[in-house]
This record gives structure tokens, sequence and C-alpha cells, in this order.
């Protein structure tokens, strides 16, 4: 086993802060090799510590189809792929509805999704009459464009615990938004007492390490309640489906990378979509998935995975699965 890349192991299940260049030299390690493995190890028992051996579920609802002029180029709404050509919302009771089982079954969060073109209002409107029909403390998360300090504001007061927000690879080149556009939101939501979810994603085969390196960084600089990686699903005829897509295994090595940079202080460590080998090498966090998906070309999503099915792929894991409201979005 390479001596550096043992003590820089060693160093992250030490407690200490993995810096640029260890980090790249952690990427760099070929996947199906021995370090991998010993660096898949140590990702998973720093999950297990930082979690108290628990992993979460937690649910997205995506309400609205439509073409998005951000231009996302790894997204089904972006107007350039010509997936989705004219907008649509789906009922709210039936949104509702979706919510509710995921309560039911057992999710530790619901994240409520948009287009970053959907109307404010209106979706603050759809959060009250989710957050009202809910029997539990569960957690809803915002999964939103970019916003400013007084819409945090207005988030908050609607009933959100947090949000999800990322600066996501190939920012402000393959997506018509400025990273630093993304910063003033996530700062704007912790002003607001929003907790921030992240991640490293959507990780493909394009990215270098020191693109790779430089958002696992931002990650953990923006004090996140989770990070992780999630690879890009190819949209087709996307201008990026050339590139074709990584594997389950080299995410898995991909993901206990980015948990050893995070280190103990973030609770959760991701991966998506839901996985066996993800779940092995560190994530103690899945998705639960309905309604409209960036990663889908259909308008209800046929990728979606349900709560007990993430549920299984955690436990076959070694996992134990939260029961009740999610620990990563509380500030206990």
């Amino acid at each position: 086993m390479n001596k550096n890349i043992a003590q820089i192991i060693n160093k992250a299940i030490d407690g200490g802060v993995i810096d640029a260049q260890e980090l790249r030299e952690l990427f760099a390690v070929n996947y199906l090799s021995e370090e991998s493995y010993m660096i898949q190890y140590a990702s998973h028992k720093i999950s297990e510590t930082a979690s108290n051996g628990k992993a979460e579920v937690h649910a997205q609802m995506g309400i609205n189809v439509g073409p998005c002029p951000r231009n996302c180029q790894f997204c089904s709404f972006a107007e350039i792929n010509k997936i989705f050509t004219e907008s649509k919302q789906n009922p709210l009771d039936e949104i509702i509805e979706n919510c509710l089982k995921f309560e039911a079954d057992g999710a530790n969060a619901i994240d409520v999704m948009i287009t970053a073109n959907y109307n404010f209002n209106d979706y603050l409107n759809v959060a009250r009459a989710i957050k009202t029909a809910l029997k539990t403390d569960i957690p809803l998360i915002a999964n939103v464009g970019d916003f400013g300090e007084e819409a945090a504001k207005e988030l908050k007061y609607a009933g959100f615990t947090g949000i999800y927000h990322a600066i996501r690879l190939g920012e402000g080149t393959v997506t018509a938004i400025d990273p630093k556009l993304r910063w003033r939101t996530i700062q704007a939501a912790q002003k607001a007492g929003l907790l921030v979810g992240t991640c490293l994603e959507p990780v493909g085969p394009e990215h270098s390490l020191d693109e790779m390196v430089e958002k696992t960084i931002y990650t953990r600089d923006m004090k996140a309640v989770y990070s992780g990686a999630g690879r890009r699903i190819t949209i087709p005829a996307s201008p990026l489906a050339a590139h074709g897509m990584l594997n389950y295994g080299q995410m898995g090595h991909i993901l206990a990378a980015v948990r050893l940079a995070t280190g103990y202080e973030m609770v959760g460590n991701c991966t998506h979509e839901p996985n066996h080998i993800g779940a092995m090498a560190g994530a103690n966090l899945l998705w639960a998935e309905v309604g409209s998906n960036p990663r889908d070309v259909e308008e209800n999503t046929v990728r979606g995975w349900t709560v007990k099915r993430c549920q299984d792929v955690l436990k076959e894991a070694g996992w134990d699965i939260l029961e009740g409201p999610s620990v990563m979005y509380s500030n206990k």
C-alpha cells in the first residue's frame, strides 16, 4: 500500500484536516486498488462515528417541469436540452398525498424541488400547504433557485428547516449561473437560520481532479450539514452526453474521498442515485424521489426510489436507520 496514502487516511481517521493536495492524491487513487478500499473503509468509519451509526433517507418531491433558462447542461429542464417544452405543475392534492406517504413510510426529511424559474410566491404557498398537512415534525427542505436575504427569511417563515444548494461542477461554464451567486444564496440561507445540505455534483468523466478538489473544499467551508457525491446522469442529446457516465464503483471511491475531507463535524455523507456500493463506502444518506426530476425525461420520474427501498439498501450495507426527524437537519 502507498505509504503516503496510508498517512492521509490515518490523518483523517485521527480527525486531522485534509488539505487540497492530500485530497487530490485521494481522488487520484485507482478505484479498484487496495488503497481505494482502505479509503472507503475509513469513510464508513468516519460516517458511522459522525452519525452514531444511524443512516437517513430523505425524500424529494418534484412539483413542476418546464424549460428553464438557467440552461444547466446536465439538467433535463434546461431549455437547450429540449426535453420539456411547456411548463406543468403537479396538482396540489397529489403533492400533499406524496409527502404524507413519504412521512408515513419513515422518511427523515422532505425536499420540495422546483425549477429555478418557478414563481417563488407560488412555491411558498405550496410549502405552507404541505407543512400544514404533515403530521410530525419532519423537516421540510427547500430545493430552489438562487435567492437573497428577504427570500431566505420567507422560506424560514413558511416552515422550512433548511435548503439543498450546491456550487456544482462546471458552474458558470456548463450552467448560466455565476458561482458567486450560489455562494450568496448559501450565505443568505444561513443568515436566516436555514441549515444547508450540499454535495459534490454532478460528477462525470469530464471533471478534472483540480475542480473536484476545489468544489469539495467549498462544501467543507460552507459548514453544511452533509456533503457527499452524486454522479451526473446522461440526458439524451445533451451537450454532455458524449462524455458518458462514471460507474458506481468510481463514485464510491469519490464519495469516500469527500468524506475524509469533510471529517467528523459534518454528520452526513450522501450519494445519489441510491446504490449499495456507495452505502458500503460511507454514504449514510440516500434519497427517495417522486414527481419531476432533473435527471429524468419523464414528467413523473421513473428513476425514483421508494423510502423502503432506500432503507433496505442502507441496511444491507450494515446501517441502522434513524427513526423520526432528521438529525442532519437539526440545530441540536
